[in-house]
């Protein structure tokens, strides 16, 4: 698996269900009651964070993702933690709904708002970035998608295109993602790590592959 330098690749990798994370983020913070468990899902660009996130949030009942691609949508690649405490993980922490329309939303015409109804059993906060100190607090358990860098760009490539402005977009994003999560580390934080690629062969509906 190539990945960048100072990302140890994850050792033991195996099969298990995926039912068998849920529980084991459970078990994670199990003392959480009155509001959402709130689970953070990062990885790098390409990793498959999104898809993850979506089969949790089918598997689970109640439960909704928010998306740190919104909170930073047309606003910063990284400098973004602040907004999404204050305005998602504080809320929800406290057991309230979240409406929160960004002021580059605003500014943009985008319209609508990033929400979430309250009574949710589980909260799927997915991104680049998004296990890092500044969430530390608010944040109940959480993933990290280790994939290999060749398969990544195969699949930004494919879903974003390959022209010059998408390279360019691709350099800005690498000159801060790299240095970022070399700093974070969020790896070392997970409370489980998962396969975005692997060889091992598995059930994609009901299964994934962790590291040990």
């Amino acid at each position: 698996m190539r990945l960048h330098p100072g990302e140890p690749e994850a050792p033991g990798w195996r099969v298990v269900q995926l039912t068998d994370v849920v529980r084991r983020l459970r078990e994670e913070a199990s003392g959480v009651t009155g509001r959402p468990l709130l689970v953070a899902v990062d990885g790098r660009g390409g990793a498959g964070k999104s898809t993850l996130a979506e089969r949790l949030r089918s598997l689970v009942p109640r439960s909704e993702v928010v998306h740190t691609d919104d909170v930073a949508w047309n606003h910063a690649y990284f400098d973004w933690g602040g907004l999404l405490v204050e305005n998602v993980l504080v809320p929800l922490h406290r057991g309230e709904a979240v409406a929160f329309r960004p002021q580059a939303w605003a500014e943009h015409d985008r319209p609508g708002a990033i929400e979430v109804a309250s009574g949710m059993d589980v909260v799927w906060i997915e991104g680049t970035g998004v296990i890092r100190e500044q969430c530390a607090p608010w944040i109940d358990a959480s993933i990290w998608v280790q994939g290999d860098l060749d398969e990544q760009e195969r699949r930004l490539s494919a879903r974003d295109g390959d022209s010059a402005e998408q390279r360019r977009h691709v350099t800005a994003w690498l000159a801060e993602e790299v240095p970022f999560l070399s700093r974070e580390q969020p790896w070392r934080r997970a409370t489980v790590v998962v396969a975005g690629t692997s060889g091992l062969r598995h059930d994609p509906e009901s299964e994934i592959v962790v590291a040990v």
